[in-house]
């Protein structure tokens, strides 16, 4: 199994337990980026991916698509979550720039997807601002 399929596999079965393995999966001076965070340390991705599960109800990652070469690529993906107290499930489309070390291991991981619409547009009252901002704009 290539070490893409493996971190594939990895955040299709994320959960809280799982996070324990991200070691597996992650050097321990990886960089990750994402809208809201950016950190240069395994204990620190760790520590986003379990705010996460604090955060949202029932977190999912589905990889809808990916595209390597040699040791990186791109993975194209849907993440599916409730906000606490919501019967809501909202999904938010993103892309990840992974590059993989000579391990294996992911060394470097950016997330690439638009708050405004996949997030700020869905909440109760920021999201009627942010799509009568949009309105106003367009």
């Amino acid at each position: 199994m290539s070490a893409a399929d493996r971190l594939v596999a990895y955040f299709e079965s994320l959960t809280p337990e799982r996070l324990a393995e991200i070691g597996e999966y992650y050097a321990a001076d990886a960089y990750f980026k994402d809208p809201f965070n950016e950190v240069r340390r395994l204990e620190e991705i760790r520590a986003i991916f379990a705010r996460m599960f604090e955060q949202l109800e029932a977190p999912r990652f589905q990889v809808m698509g990916r595209i390597f070469e040699g040791d990186q690529g791109f993975l194209i993906w849907n993440m599916e979550f409730r906000l606490r107290g919501r019967q809501q499930l909202l999904r938010i489309h993103g892309v990840s720039h992974i590059r993989f070390d000579a391990s294996g291991k992911v060394a470097y991981h950016r997330d690439y997807w638009d708050t405004a619409e996949e997030l700020y547009e869905r909440l109760p009252v920021l999201g009627v601002f942010m799509r009568w901002l949009k309105r106003r704009v367009g």
